[in-house]
């Protein structure tokens, strides 16, 4: 582990809620310097007028040359952010590539929810791991012996993401007056981003009824189905590492699969992502486009909710690069991916143009995935969670020495120099 008095951590934009506070405050205790550019009143509120705040006030274009500046004079050895895609943060790690400073990203757990992504670099589709070989993986778990968690199936903080979503953009809303030159990641107006955010929490009753209904439908068919893993539209996965832009792409894309290439007693369920707010008419988009290719009485929407009881039964899944397709490999269920995936390995991911793999799907290489899974919580995947109190003490526990080692998780590992790992615990 590096000295930590001669490092300076520099925070950029992080999960809605505490979690970058307390991570920072978790890094002065160790020693370091720590500093954060805020770029918006909720980037602000989240910081908790702790000291080395640097609100940034400029335009798009004022952004290089200031992050750069920030460097210089604050003498930054590393920067932590959250997501690597949007443009901010892109510009970020290219520049702090380019004078060899450690690059933290975290991102939401690729074997989600009891974990979060914790890389060096980059991650999803910018991650070490999608030039890294399962027999290279192999190699390093030679030196391991851990024994695999097995997850509970229960989201553990969903009703805090929406909480602090909804609550980072009232202030982006309501108290934005010196970020007057903010622009955005995201297509939509702050104003429509905020009352999605309230409406979903508002509206989690009255949907828990809609996707109890349509599970219900489901479970007690008695009809074989393919599962659909739907995601949000304007995620960076789906915009920045799959052919798709529009999720109506997607989904035109799979019925016109389905109808061609599945039995005529087969039917297609599509599940939404747990935090789909309907920015996007899915459930309009599914319906019109099972009506254009005939297969209308056989489709099906749920909405949320959980996934493992829909995917017990289910004969495949199809998704673009949902970290949900974890699951469907962990039960050895045959796995049709679109976009760029950190777990689209040739052993376990199907190949198969989409009417053939509808019609007669191949199994994925379960111990090959075991091997990759078990890999993952060696290194990257840490317990824990952003948005639950509790979730976030257990991500505390580890999370900062992995910040402070020389060697990034992958190369702790080969070099057998891993920190020991908590078991799981239940994060609500």
């Amino acid at each position: 582990m590096t000295d930590p008095t001669k490092r300076h951590f520099l925070f950029l934009q992080g999960p809605h809620g505490p979690f970058f506070h307390r991570l920072g405050t978790m890094l002065r205790a160790a020693g370091c310097q720590v500093s954060r550019v805020g770029f918006n009143a909720g980037d602000r509120a989240f910081w908790f007028g702790k000291p080395g705040y640097i609100p940034f006030r400029g335009k798009a274009d004022d952004w290089a040359p200031t992050f750069t500046d920030v460097l210089t004079t604050r003498r930054i050895t590393d920067i932590v952010l959250y997501g690597d895609t949007r443009p901010i943060h892109a510009q970020a790690v290219e520049i702090a590539k380019s004078q060899g400073l450690n690059v933290h990203v975290f991102e939401e757990g690729y074997m989600r929810p009891y974990w979060v992504t914790y890389e060096r670099g980059g991650t999803n589709g910018h991650s070490r791991l999608m030039t890294m070989t399962i027999p290279e993986m192999r190699e390093a778990l030679a030196l391991s012996d851990l024994e695999v968690p097995t997850p509970p199936a229960h989201w553990g903080d969903m009703r805090q993401h929406l909480f602090y979503g909804a609550l980072y953009h009232w202030f982006v809303m309501f108290r934005n007056k010196d970020y007057r030159n903010f622009a955005r990641h995201r297509e939509l107006p702050v104003a429509l981003e905020a009352y999605l955010y309230t409406k979903r929490l508002l509206l989690m009753p009255l949907i828990s009824i809609d996707r109890k209904i349509a599970s219900t439908r489901i479970r007690h068919g008695g009809f074989p189905y393919h599962l659909v893993l739907m995601q949000l539209e304007h995620d960076a996965s789906f915009q920045n590492h799959s052919p798709f832009t529009r999720m109506s792409e997607f989904i035109d894309v799979v019925m016109a699969g389905f109808a061609n290439g599945a039995p005529r007693h087969h039917h297609l369920v599509f599940k939404a992502h747990p935090l789909e707010n309907d920015r996007s008419p899915i459930r309009t988009l599914i319906r019109d486009a099972a009506k254009k290719h005939g297969v209308k009485a056989r489709v099906h929407y749920v909405r949320g909710g959980k996934l493992a009881r829909l995917l017990d039964q289910a004969r495949t899944a199809v998704t673009v690069n949902s970290t949900a397709g974890q699951q469907v490999l962990w039960r050895g269920i045959p796995l049709k991916v679109f976009g760029q995936a950190v777990y689209s390995k040739k052993q376990f991911v199907s190949e198969q143009p989409l009417a053939e793999f509808f019609a007669s799907p191949t199994r994925p290489n379960s111990k090959a995935y075991k091997d990759y899974r078990r890999f993952l919580l060696e290194t990257s995947q840490i317990p824990g969670g952003f948005y639950s109190a509790r979730g976030r003490r257990q991500l505390m526990r580890q999370v900062v020495d992995m910040m402070l080692a020389s060697e990034d998780p992958y190369d702790a590992l080969k070099a057998g120099k891993n920190p020991p790992r908590q078991p799981l615990r239940i994060v609500k």
